[in-house]
């Protein structure tokens, strides 16, 4: 009777069955999850009031947008509309600071498309508007 050869081979059946049942577990709870909006806290002091020539570009739960300017006058646009308004304010100030401030359910994308247009076009001071909580 011969010896039997040792095998240096690895097994890799067990290991494919483990991870097809964790590829199933995956898709199973992958539809489960809600993807895209996120409850933004509010903050229990904030560090400073927005400047009081800000321009305020505010965000709606169903994203629609308004600009705010500093005589206090808000302004349903389009973000077409929003963009060239900025520019304007920012040929006139190269400095001029805008805020945006986001309605607490507005999906977190929004907002960051909003600051995302604004850096592109190079507006300097960008800032959150965020609402005290009063402790």
């Amino acid at each position: 009777m011969r010896p039997r050869r040792l095998k240096n081979e690895i097994n890799v059946v067990p290991y494919i069955d483990v991870m097809l049942v964790l590829l199933v577990i995956f898709m199973v709870t992958a539809p489960m999850m809600t993807p895209g909006s996120i409850d933004v806290p509010s903050v229990g002091k904030a560090p400073q009031a927005p400047p009081a020539a800000a321009l305020q570009v505010r965000i709606s739960e169903d994203g629609k947008l308004a600009l705010l300017d500093a005589g206090k006058t808000e302004r349903a646009l389009n973000r077409d509309e929003l963009l060239r308004k900025i520019i304007a304010a920012q040929r006139k100030n190269p400095e001029q600071a805008v805020v945006i401030a986001g309605d607490k359910n507005v999906e977190y994308q929004a907002v960051l498309e909003v600051m995302d247009i604004l850096q592109r076009q190079q507006v300097k001071r960008i800032g959150l508007l965020v609402q005290p909580t009063g402790k």
